[in-house]
């Protein structure tokens, strides 16, 4: 069974569709979960900052597996495996009584949040219609804040109940949700475009020139800047300074990044993809700077504090939609899923060391390393605006692919 586009959007469409939401869902879900897990066990800090890196960790291990093997196997092989070992974890956090087997299931369920997010990110380019393309990838990507929402809330709906009842209560969400993706993937098809580059020659011939080198470096350093920029104010400034506020901070911020994500992604198609990446890395780094140096004024007015995250992470949420949808887009087909695997495992495992380089700063020195990550991301969008190739204004896939960065010889 496989997947030929017509144009149009309908039933098939509609399930693949929910199907890669509630995968997006998921995946933020049970990342963000790690941070909820510091509180269920008393352990030294350093086993804290293990169970803080231990999401980016597993997360990068099935990006890398699922990555080249969703460009070998397919696409929808690829999902039954990734959901096979959703359902398995899921089981094991409800019955997870130390921290140690909190690890074991969560690391087993982060295995497979990783592959499942690259695979579809991988397929939403390649079997959604054109006219719908950047707009369906968008949205999909918003329902990783939708995780993040339902996570703080459940967090601050039982956050007084026993640590048995939390697990159950986080346990079963993703248990409902691997069922829902079971019903919508029964129907399922293969990517129609990844079989026929699978039976071409000459993109199996593919290899490694300054264009693709280029793009590599772009993707990652952006999504570099999104995974620890985000990830240092969003899940890790909870546990290291204001530990009572966490449940809160994954909640509002995500909650500002689902409201501002759903308005932007009616735009997506129309957009730039290019001017979006320079103006949301810029807006983060000037309110990131605004927010250094009035530390002591929002550590003394907590309501500052919530309008600057919410400010942050309004531009944060733009950026993210952008750069994910686009570090998918600008690889050919038979070495999509290992280009964009290759971009997340870098761009995500060089945010485990930001980890524990962070825990020992200063709250001033935290927020200005944040500054520098964000920095990093700015540059990497200047490039491309400069250099780089637009993929967004209804431009198909087809297109896309024949594109070239202009780099000089």
């Amino acid at each position: 069974m496989s997947w030929k586009s017509n144009g149009e959007w309908n039933n098939v469409t509609t399930l693949a569709f929910i199907s890669f939401c509630i995968g997006m869902f998921l995946e933020s879900f049970i990342f963000g979960l790690e941070s909820i897990a510091t509180s269920w066990y008393v352990v030294p800090k350093i086993l804290t900052s293990v169970l803080l890196a231990w999401a980016p960790l597993w997360l990068i291990v099935g990006i890398g597996f699922a990555g080249p093997l969703s460009d070998r196997i397919g696409r929808r092989p690829t999902f039954w495996i990734t959901m096979s070992l959703y359902f398995i974890g899921g089981i094991g956090l409800i019955f997870s009584f130390n921290y140690f087997l909190v690890l074991i299931f969560t690391a087993l369920m982060l295995f497979s949040a990783g592959g499942e997010m690259n695979t579809i990110m991988v397929a939403t380019h390649e079997i959604m219609p054109q006219a719908y393309r950047s707009r369906a990838m968008f949205f999909e990507i918003n329902f990783i804040n939708v995780g993040g929402v339902a996570l703080g809330g459940l967090e601050l709906l039982t956050q007084f109940s026993s640590i048995l009842i939390q697990r159950l209560v986080l346990g079963l969400v993703i248990l409902f949700a691997v069922l829902v993706l079971i019903f919508t993937r029964l129907r399922l098809p293969e990517s129609e475009r990844w079989i026929r580059a699978k039976n071409r020659v000459e993109d199996v011939k593919e290899k490694l020139n300054k264009d693709t080198l280029f793009k590599l470096f772009v993707t990652t350093a952006i999504a570099f800047s999104n995974a620890a920029g985000f990830g240092l104010i969003v899940y890790v400034l909870g546990p290291y300074f204001f530990s009572s506020l966490t449940g809160e901070i994954i909640f509002v911020a995500d909650l500002s990044e689902f409201f501002v994500g759903l308005f932007i992604s009616f735009f997506a198609d129309k957009l730039s993809r290019k001017s979006l990446l320079v103006w949301s890395n810029a807006g983060i780094v000037v309110f990131t700077l605004i927010t250094y140096f009035l530390i002591p004024e929002w550590e003394s007015f907590l309501p500052l504090f919530w309008a600057l995250l919410v400010t942050i992470n309004a531009f944060t949420a733009i950026q993210y939609l952008t750069e994910d949808t686009f570090k998918g887009e600008v690889w050919s087909t038979i070495r999509r899923g290992t280009y964009t695997a290759i971009a997340r495992v870098v761009s995500i495992g060089l945010y485990i060391p930001t980890i524990f380089l962070t825990a020992s700063l200063s709250l001033s020195n935290y927020v200005l390393f944040n500054v520098g990550i964000w920095g990093i991301g700015l540059v990497a969008a200047i490039l491309w605006y400069i250099y780089g190739f637009e993929t967004s204004k209804f431009t198909s896939i087809d297109d896309i692919e024949k594109k070239k960065p202009k780099l000089t010889s």
